[in-house]
């Protein structure tokens, strides 16, 4: 590999080798088997908490291939991602944006382009950390969560980055999806259908820069637009 890709590169592979061995020395006493530490730790009344990455519809097998990832990004993940029984699993909490995000491609029927997902864009700081790539910005799209909602178990709902919608006049939330003309009843897991869909909106009013950080502080415009 090194000939085919960099033929001149001299290496010193004994100091790689020292540097990186060294690293493993220091990891060595962190690495266990996890499915008997969580395990353990769960039947002697520990409290362990366990954080999905991405979302929900990216996952591989819930969600909307091959516009995704290459694990279980959802709570269904816990079982065969940390080896712990479903039934070992309390509470689950969903985390969601007050509007919609995605990186890269793949279907957006809420998405926004110009000057107001610009905004949203700035105020959100939805550029990709290590790339500053510019991530696709939209409504909430209500469908696909009460979807994602149903099959993780949610039991309790977090609203994050609202503060990225202050100063918006009107705000849309998107309620449902209507395929030639006729409203779906459920969110259609089909990616070749939901490229054909059009999202269905309620329109709230908006609240104005500022509202405050603690829920108190939301001004009524604030509290009426979360649904």
């Amino acid at each position: 590999m090194i000939n085919l890709f960099d033929p001149d590169w001299n290496a010193d592979f004994e100091a790689i080798y020292n540097e990186y061995r060294e690293y493993g020395q220091q990891l060595k006493p962190y690495v266990v088997d996890t499915a008997y530490y969580l395990n353990n730790a769960i039947d002697s009344g520990k409290k362990v908490i366990f954080e999905g990455a991405q979302a929900t519809l990216l996952g591989i097998d819930e969600g909307l291939y091959p516009f995704g990832t290459s694990s279980n990004s959802s709570a269904l993940g816990i079982s065969s991602g940390a080896c712990v029984p479903p039934k070992k699993i309390g509470k689950i909490i969903g985390i969601v944006k007050a509007y919609t995000s995605r990186v890269g491609g793949g279907l957006f029927p809420s998405e926004l382009d110009g000057d107001l997902a610009h905004q949203i864009r700035e105020q959100g700081h939805e550029y990709g950390t290590t790339t500053g790539r510019p991530r696709r910005v939209g409504w909430l799209d209500l469908f696909n969560i009460k979807y994602s909602i149903m099959i993780n178990g949610i039991d309790y709902i977090i609203i994050t980055l609202l503060d990225a919608l202050e100063g918006i006049e009107e705000l849309n939330v998107c309620i449902g999806y209507e395929l030639e003309g006729k409203a779906l009843e459920n969110w259609p897991i089909q990616p070749e259908i939901i490229d054909r869909c059009k999202p269905t909106y309620k329109t709230f009013k908006g609240w104005k820069p500022k509202t405050g950080s603690e829920w108190s502080e939301l001004s009524k415009k604030g509290y009426d637009s979360i649904p």
